[in-house]
């Protein structure tokens, strides 16, 4: 069985003070849940800090977004081996609003990908579409090309060690949820995808949900067969309701 992965995107909140009991508490509370794995994404300037709190406990510490270039005259961006330098793990890569919001194409974040594995990172890669997509139809068409965007540059092997997190962009920061069924059967989609070119990586690859999951639904999205755990929002700046998440993983 794969192991269930629970990772907090904190986006951009979070201060020094506030940041502090945060992880300290944390970094308690997955003291009692050994069986999941879990990890804070923070805004670049709080890396230092996760490094120093989370340093030789079992949550690990990323970030939320990586240049695609090694290094080179890219003022303001952070390479992979920057954030390797801070003790990172994981990195998200392709977020919605990532995509939105800053125009970044399914070639782009296939490029951020394999830089971020490039440096020794995990990538957590966002795949998902907008409610208009879903109600068109078109929700596998949209995922397979930001699948296929990465397959194509990368190969498959190129998921082998990776993350994938499916978030419907309806469901993000919205009050809405997909229903164990409706995320389900996208992770279904994701996985037969994959495996299409090569069967034992789908079967072994970690595949998030990531769409307003709350203590109160995530015991039900992560009973089903192919949802690994869960990329969260919101709920990863309340202690409280991130390690009832933890919890939920960790029974499953």
């Amino acid at each position: 069985m794969r192991r269930k992965l629970v990772a907090g995107n904190w986006k951009m909140y979070g201060t020094l003070a506030g940041n502090a009991d945060l992880l300290d508490a944390v970094r308690s509370g997955m003291e009692q849940a050994r069986n999941v794995d879990c990890a804070v994404c923070v805004p670049f300037p709080y890396l230092p800090q996760a490094q120093q709190k989370l340093s030789g406990s079992g949550v690990k510490w990323g970030a939320q977004n990586v240049h695609q270039m090694d290094k080179g005259a890219y003022t303001g961006e952070v390479s992979a081996a920057m954030l390797r330098d801070f003790g990172c793990s994981y990195v998200i890569v392709g977020h919605s609003e990532r995509r939105a919001y800053f125009g970044e194409s399914s070639h782009l974040v296939a490029e951020k990908f394999l830089a971020a594995q490039r440096a020794g990172l995990i990538p957590i890669l966002c795949v998902g579409e907008t409610l208009e997509q879903r109600e068109n139809g078109a929700t596998e068409n949209v995922v397979a090309g930001q699948l296929d965007a990465l397959i194509d540059l990368g190969g498959v092997q190129a998921l082998r060690d990776a993350v994938v997190a499916y978030e419907p962009v309806w469901a993000i920061g919205t009050g809405k949820t997909a229903t164990s069924a409706q995320a389900q059967a996208v992770h279904t989609f994701i996985r037969q995808r994959i495996a299409s070119h090569d069967g034992q990586t789908a079967a072994e690859l970690c595949i998030l949900y990531g769409g307003s999951v709350k203590a109160n639904n995530a015991p039900e999205l992560f009973a089903m067969p192919d949802i690994d755990g869960g990329l969260i929002g919101g709920a990863s700046l309340v202690a409280d309701d991130f390690l009832a998440i933890c919890r939920a993983g960790a029974r499953t």
